[in-house]
C-alpha cells in the first residue's frame, strides 16, 4: 500500500465526505432547522462528549453497548462519545431548561459515533438532525411531530415517505397484565418481535389468542384500526390502543398524502419509548430516514426534579442524502488573473460560484476546465466555455 492510500485507510464505518456531498448534507440540515424553527422549535447544541453517568442516565441506558467511552485526564472521569442527541436534550430540558415554559420545543443537529454499524447502516458516525416536544402527554404532541416530519422531507422532495406507527408499551402491558413469569416473558417477547406464530401460540398461553391478532394487524394504518378495534384488551392496554387511534386521526385530518402504517407489537429499537413511537421510510431508499416516540426525561443528574413526558424524533443524514436529489450545482466562472475584484463580487451576488486564478496561466480555458468551471470572464462578462473560448 502506498503511503496515499494508507493515510486515506479509515476504520470500518467511518469516512470522509467529499465535495460536493459533504455541502449538500449541509444545505439538507440547514433547510430541515429553518423549517423545525418555522414551527417553534429553538435549537441547542450539546457537547459531542459528556460524562458518562450523565450521558448514559434515563433513556440513555439503552446506549451504553453503542458508546464510546475515555478517560478525561483533567477530571479523571469516565466520559462517553454520544451515540445519540435524544438523550443530550433531555439532560438539558431537566436541567438547564427546567424553569423553562413548557411544552418546551427544541431542535438539533449534530455527529454522533457509535461502537458498531449495523447490516442496513454500516456507518457508525453520521449526523443527526432532530426535535423534541417536551411537557406534553397528549396525542396532539405526538401527530405534531409527525407532520413537522412530512413538511421537512416534503420540502426536501423525498419521494414516498411513509411513516410506521407502533406502540412498543402494548405488548409489555399485557404481559404484566397477564403476571407472565419473566423466563417465559423473555421467550415471549422474542417470539413476538419474529412474528413467530407457532411461537406465540406456545409460549403465550392465555395471552396467545390476543399476541396472534396483533400481528396479524399489521399493516395499512386504516385496516390495523379496523382489526384493533374488535380486539377485546384491558383497559390500559384500551388507552395505549386509542391514544394511537388519536394520533391517526389528527395526521389524517391535517394531511391525507402521508403513506402511515401500524405495527402494534413491533418494539426493536424502541427500548426507552413510553408510547406511540414510529419509523419514517422512503420508497426506494435503504434503510430508515429515522425514527422517533414518546418517553420520559428521567435521568440521575438531578434527583430533585421529576422527570416530564416527551417525544420527539431524530432524522439520520447518510440515508437523507440516499433520498434527496442532489441539487443542481451553481455555475462556476473562472476569473483570470488580473481581473478586477468588484467584477468577481458582482457574479457572487448574481448568484455565481467564482474562482478566482492566482497567478497567470498560458491556456485560461484548460485551467477554468481543470477547475470544474462552466463560464470564465472575458470582457466583463462570463461566457461558456467551449472550443474557440479566447485565452
Amino acid at each position: 500500500m502506498t503511503p496515499a492510500l494508507h493515510r486515506a485507510l479509515l476504520p470500518a464505518g467511518l469516512h470522509d465526505l467529499l465535495p460536493p456531498v459533504a455541502g449538500h448534507e449541509a444545505v439538507v440540515i440547514e433547510r430541515l432547522m429553518a423549517i423545525f424553527a418555522a414551527w417553534g422549535y429553538q435549537r441547542v447544541k450539546p457537547p459531542l462528549i459528556e460524562f458518562e453517568d450523565n450521558l448514559l442516565a434515563g433513556g440513555g441506558k439503552a446506549l451504553s453497548p453503542e458508546t464510546f467511552r475515555v478517560l478525561d485526564p483533567a477530571s479523571q472521569r469516565m466520559m462517553g462519545v454520544r451515540a445519540d442527541i435524544t438523550p443530550q436534550v433531555a439532560r438539558i430540558a431537566h436541567s438547564r431548561l427546567r424553569f423553562s415554559a413548557r411544552p418546551l420545543r427544541l431542535a438539533y443537529a449534530g455527529q454522533v459515533l457509535r461502537v458498531k454499524g449495523t447490516q442496513l447502516r454500516p456507518e457508525r458516525q453520521f449526523a443527526q438532525v432532530g426535535a423534541e416536544l417536551i411537557g406534553v402527554d397528549r396525542a396532539e404532541a405526538d401527530a405534531e411531530l409527525v407532520l413537522l416530519i412530512a413538511e421537512g422531507l416534503d420540502a426536501l422532495r423525498v419521494p414516498g415517505v411513509s411513516i410506521d406507527l407502533c406502540m412498543p408499551t402494548l405488548v409489555p402491558t399485557l404481559c404484566r397484565l397477564h403476571a407472565v413469569e419473566p423466563l417465559p416473558l423473555d421467550h415471549l417477547r422474542h417470539a413476538v418481535d419474529r412474528k413467530d406464530s407457532a411461537a406465540v401460540k406456545q409460549l403465550g398461553g392465555p395471552l396467545a389468542g390476543v399476541l396472534e391478532q396483533l400481528m396479524a394487524a399489521a399493516g395499512p394504518a386504516d385496516r390495523a384500526i379496523h382489526h384493533l378495534t374488535e380486539l377485546d384488551l384491558p383497559p390500559e392496554a384500551a388507552r395505549q390502543r386509542d391514544h394511537l387511534f388519536s394520533v391517526v386521526r389528527l395526521i389524517r385530518a391535517a394531511t391525507n398524502r402521508l403513506e402511515l402504517t401500524i405495527d402494534p407489537v413491533e418494539r426493536r429499537g424502541f427500548e426507552y419509548q413510553t408510547g406511540v413511537s414510529f419509523t419514517v421510510f422512503a420508497r426506494g431508499v435503504r434503510g430508515e430516514l429515522g425514527r422517533g416516540g414518546r418517553y420520559r426525561t428521567d435521568t440521575t443528574a438531578d434527583t430533585s426534579v421529576d422527570s416530564e413526558p416527551a417525544t420527539g424524533f431524530t432524522l439520520y443524514s447518510d440515508s437523507l442524502l440516499r433520498a434527496v436529489r442532489p441539487p443542481e450545482q451553481p455555475p462556476r466562472v473562472y476569473v483570470p488573473h488580473g481581473q478586477m475584484p468588484d467584477a468577481a463580487a458582482a457574479l457572487r451576488r448574481q448568484g455565481w460560484v467564482t474562482v478566482c486564478a492566482l497567478a497567470p496561466v498560458d491556456d485560461v480555458a484548460e485551467a477554468a476546465r481543470r477547475l470544474d468551471c462552466t463560464h470564465c470572464l472575458n470582457d466583463g462578462e462570463p461566457r461558456p466555455l467551449r472550443t474557440g473560448t479566447p485565452t
